[in-house]
């Protein structure tokens, strides 16, 4: 559920940051490469868990699979919170610049 979760949000993104020249300068390449890491990550997992439970692998118990979904959502949730960090510390529009320093009337 993990390696699905985050290989769908790598998808979307990828695709978000190909076709639009405003999400390149958004950074979202950024959260493309997180994404891809962490399906990286799962397919890796999935591949020695894989390895250990043989048929059981595809059988996995309810709790395991709620379990998963939280998992792959919280990193999910981790991955837009970092990108948001890095949007709003290079400030690519200078819009927390502008901000910042607006001269109050």
């Amino acid at each position: 559920m993990t390696l699905l979760i985050t290989v769908f949000a790598a998808v979307i993104s990828t695709v978000i940051w190909y076709k639009s020249e405003s999400a390149r300068e958004l950074k979202v390449g950024v959260l493309c490469w997180l994404f891809w890491g962490a399906s990286v990550m799962w397919f890796v997992d999935a591949v020695f868990e894989y390895a250990e439970l043989h048929e059981e692998f595809f059988t996995p118990a309810a709790g395991d699979l709620l379990n998963d979904l939280y998992l792959g959502l919280s990193v999910v949730a981790l991955a837009l919170i970092i990108w948001i960090v890095i949007l709003l510390i290079k400030d690519p529009k200078g819009v927390v610049r502008s901000s910042l320093f607006r001269k109050k009337a």
